[in-house]
């Protein structure tokens, strides 16, 4: 019973307190340094494949594997479950090589709620070595089952902070940040952003230096404001830079567009083959993150020559 309720996202805000199943998920969050509180495991083989000084913290019950075989969401179930207090990505202690390759690049989800999807993006960032993930309110959470196993120990990679308004977004950025965001759709075809359906009609798009200011509706709201527009692979990247990523069925919302004008920020177009529907967002995030990633690898390659005697 316990371990049902610990699936549920109430139990998760509630008690401050995530579910994780398998060797390399458990093991991935015991070396980052994540609190367990209880694993249940079938056999006592399980908990040696595991840090013999951290399992020492946790309550130990051993129980049989046709309960686990219940209570697993995997379709081949390892054997070994456990509940952790909620990371806290200040706390973590993120791997050395993670580290090492980090950049001042990072990502932003607006709206991304398919648990897959989100999942998938953040192995993506992990591999593209963000410096850090921001999810805003109306993402899915981030430690639901679902994300945990497509994110193949991500969530221990790279710092993820969940549930923000758009108001603190920028208190959590670096200053003097660059935010852009992806598009699929060519300015001169039908308006639409990155992984998402063309769901409301976006503002026309001009290839101006900077982002217009915003302007106001007849009833004297502010406007979603006009950005500049340019393709992925054309040069962008300039640290520190953060992209953000729409969910497929809302895509990119207002505060976001408002957000990336505020910054000097871009439309990054990536174009696909008319009468093709929109990029799934994990695959849009995939192709502007590591297109980041080798802009900032090659602008640093630049810098390394320019300072060589």
């Amino acid at each position: 019973k316990v371990v049902t309720i610990a699936k549920s996202k109430k139990f998760r805000d509630n008690h401050g307190k995530v579910l994780l199943e398998g060797h390399r998920l458990i093991k991935d969050a015991l070396e980052a340094g994540a609190v367990p509180q209880t694993l249940f495991f079938s056999t006592v083989g399980h908990l040696k494949l595991l840090p013999e000084a951290e399992i020492k913290r946790a309550s130990l019950v051993k129980v049989k594997f046709e309960d686990i075989k219940t209570w697993s969401d995997l379709v081949t179930p390892q054997g070994l479950l456990g509940i952790f207090s909620k990371p806290d990505p200040a706390k973590m202690s993120y791997p050395a090589a993670q580290l090492a390759n980090s950049l001042p690049l990072l990502l932003i989800c607006d709206n991304i709620r398919d648990p897959g999807n989100l999942g998938t993006i953040l192995r993506s960032a992990a591999g593209a070595g963000c410096e850090k993930v921001l999810l805003t309110k109306g993402c899915v959470d981030p430690w639901e089952p679902k994300v945990l196993r497509a994110g193949m120990g991500a969530h221990f990679r790279v710092p993820i902070i969940a549930n923000l308004d758009w108001e603190s977004v920028p208190t959590n950025l670096p200053a003097g940040i660059q935010v852009c965001v992806a598009d699929n759709n060519d300015p001169d075809a039908a308006a639409g952003t990155a992984g998402s359906a063309p769901a409301s009609p976006k503002p026309p798009v001009k290839p101006s230096p900077k982002a217009a200011p915003e302007h106001e509706d007849e009833e004297g709201a502010a406007a979603v404001p006009e950005l500049a527009a340019q393709h992925y692979y054309e040069d962008w990247a300039r640290a520190p830079v953060a992209v953000v990523i729409g969910g497929e069925t809302h895509g990119l919302s207002p505060p976001a567009l408002r957000l990336a004008a505020s910054t000097g920020g871009k439309r990054l177009l990536i174009p696909v083959v008319p009468g093709v529907d929109s990029l799934n967002s994990a695959i849009a995030a995939g192709i502007v993150l590591f297109e980041g990633k080798r802009q900032l690898l090659w602008r640093h390659k630049q810098d390394d020559r320019q300072k060589l005697p």
